[in-house]
């Protein structure tokens, strides 16, 4: 998955250059205990978990961004199922989807026409965070929305704060 209406493609590396691995951060939902993957930039969360075949199943990402805003987040690219729980400031859940797989882009069909076909998935009011889930989560952790979830959000802003700092050049590009 990937915000809806964000480029999505990162910057190609260079050569002599490791590929980029997102930091992680353990959470607790319920009795469960998650290993997220961050997304804290503008490309990381463009790219989001697009391309991958599965999500590790106490794996996942917890986007991350700097102000409250109303998301909306789609499938492109996506290769498996994946649930989703938007997250305000205050750390209460605004919205909750079990996104299924879209068919993939057809060969004949342009980008604008495959991005056109694809649902939107609404955090409906603002929301700062979200969090992705192999499929299935939503239905085992019984969350509602409106609950609060018990995370540390202030360490989550200022590990986005942070990285954004170090991370980006005047132009806004990705420095490795």
């Amino acid at each position: 998955e990937t915000p809806a209406n964000t480029p999505s493609t990162q910057p190609a590396a260079a050569d002599d250059e490791a590929p980029h691995v997102p930091p992680r951060e353990e959470i607790v939902l319920g009795e469960h205990t998650f290993t997220l993957e961050l997304a804290l930039t503008e490309d990381e969360w463009a790219v989001g978990l697009m391309g991958r075949p599965e999500i590790e199943p106490t794996g996942g990402m917890l986007f991350v961004y700097p102000t409250s805003r109303r998301l909306n987040f789609w499938m492109k690219f996506c290769e498996t199922d994946i649930d989703v729980i938007f997250v305000d400031a205050r750390g209460r859940i605004t919205a909750m989807y079990a996104m299924p797989k879209e068919p993939p882009r057809r060969e004949d069909e342009s980008l604008p026409a495959y991005e056109a076909r694809l649902p939107r998935y609404s955090s409906r009011y603002f929301a700062q965070f979200a969090i992705e889930l192999a499929p299935g989560w939503l239905e085992r952790l019984d969350l509602e929305v409106g609950q609060r979830l018990d995370l540390d959000f202030d360490r989550f802003r200022e590990l986005g704060r942070e990285r954004r700092r170090r991370r980006l050049d005047p132009d806004r590009r990705l420095v490795r």
